[in-house]
C-alpha cells in the first residue's frame, strides 16, 4: 500500500478486510483529467485479482467526456465506500462516522478483445447483482468496457 494515512488506526491492511470491503461497495468514483479539467464520474464496477493485483472493471458508452478523457489521459484515481452510518452524540464536535472505504490510483485501459470484454461485463454483473451471466461477444459490443490496472491501493474503516 502507497500513500500517506493520518489515521492509522482505522487503517485495512490485510488483504482480507479489504477484499471484504470490496465485495460490499457497488459505486466506485473515477476520477480523471481532460483540457477542461478535473473530472469525477460514478459507476458500477466489477473487479479481479491478478496475481495479487486489483484490477477494475467498468462499462461505458462508447463515446463522451470520459472516453474522450480516458483516451488523452489515462491515469486515473478512484474512491469507493460503503457502511454508512452516523453515529450521534451529545454535542455536535462529538459526532461520528461509521463508513468503509477503497481508494487508489492506476490505469485506465478500454478492453478491445471480445471474448475480455464479456469476461469482464460478467465480472461487473456478478458484483453488482450477485448472479453469474453468460455474455457474449455480441452483448459486449453495445459498449465500451474499461480495465483500471490498480497501482496504488489503501483501505480505511471506521
Amino acid at each position: 500500500m502507497v500513500g500517506f494515512m493520518r489515521r492509522k488506526d482505522r487503517e485495512v491492511q490485510d488483504s482480507a478486510g479489504i477484499r471484504s470491503i470490496l465485495g460490499r461497495c457497488t459505486v466506485c468514483r473515477i476520477a480523471m483529467q481532460d483540457e477542461q479539467g478535473l473530472y469525477i464520474v460514478p459507476v458500477n464496477f466489477g473487479y479481479a485479482w491478478e496475481e495479487d493485483q486489483l484490477v477494475l472493471y467498468f462499462h461505458s458508452a462508447k463515446e463522451g467526456r470520459k472516453v474522450l478523457a480516458l483516451a488523452s489521459c489515462p491515469s486515473v484515481a478512484f474512491e469507493m465506500d460503503c457502511d454508512h452510518e452516523l453515529v450521534p452524540a451529545q454535542q455536535p464536535c462529538a459526532y461520528s462516522y461509521h463508513y468503509s472505504s477503497v481508494m487508489g490510483s492506476g490505469t485506465a485501459q478500454m478492453v478491445e478483445e471480445p471474448a475480455e470484454k464479456a469476461r469482464a461485463l460478467s465480472c461487473i454483473m456478478e458484483h453488482q447483482s450477485g448472479k453469474v451471466f453468460a455474455l457474449d461477444e455480441e452483448m459486449a459490443g453495445a459498449v465500451a468496457v474499461y480495465r483500471i490496472q490498480v497501482k496504488a491501493l489503501s483501505a480505511k474503516q471506521n
